[in-house]
């Protein structure tokens, strides 16, 4: 538990210091480029797959560093950034404001919302908003917020109203170290602690976080 303390704190110091200029992507300049992305996020960003993430009202600055480090996965044969058979190669022609227009068009979008199953309501708020001490799991709210909204400094992501589908994989991934482009190891770190049940009913209450 301390040295996920240890790690947030640093994190948090870090990105403070390091994102102080404003996102420079151009909404209508993304729109323009974002039809290729339709086929798997939708047209307005709400992917009609669950396997997919929602990209509508992300963070721009949380988008623009997933599709940079989804290129950077694919020129490094995979030993940097985040490598994945379908993103990677759709964002290795994209340009460093390629990235930042559509990050900015998907950022000004309005995410669909979702429903948390009344099975996994109490838990769930128990498990995100107080974490598990015994474990050495921390609260999801410290990062991400207390409604799930995230930060766009720190490029925390938004979660709430996400496809639960897609949450539990990505836990699962930071679980397996299969996904590892978090700073300073914290998602793998946490992910690690967390039980098969503990990533269900995570990934279920995020649905409908308000």
């Amino acid at each position: 538990m301390k040295k996920i303390a240890l790690s947030l704190t640093i994190l948090l110091g870090a990105l403070s210091a390091s994102n102080a200029t404003a996102f420079d992507g151009d909404v209508n300049a993304g729109k323009e480029k974002s039809a290729t992305c339709a086929a798997c996020h939708g047209p307005d960003g709400n992917a009609p797959v669950n396997i997919y993430p929602k990209i509508a009202g992300q963070h721009a600055d949380y988008t623009y560093k997933q599709l940079t480090e989804f290129k950077l996965g694919m020129t490094s044969g995979g030993k940097e950034g985040r490598m994945n058979a379908v993103m990677s190669g759709m964002a290795m022609p994209l340009s460093d404001q390629d990235m930042k227009d559509l990050a900015a068009y998907f950022a000004s979008l309005n995410m669909s919302e979702g429903a948390t199953p009344k099975d996994v309501q109490e838990t769930g708020a128990m498990l995100y908003k107080a974490g598990d001490a015994e474990r050495g799991i921390p609260s999801c709210a410290a990062c991400h917020g207390p409604r799930g909204n995230g930060s766009s400094l720190a490029k925390f992501p938004k979660i709430s109203f996400q496809h639960p589908e897609y949450i539990k994989s990505q836990l699962e991934q930071f679980r397996d170290g299969v996904r590892n482009n978090d700073l300073n190891g914290v998602m793998q770190d946490i992910a690690k602690k967390l039980t098969d049940k503990d990533i269900e009913t995570l990934s279920k209450y995020l649905g409908g976080l308000h």
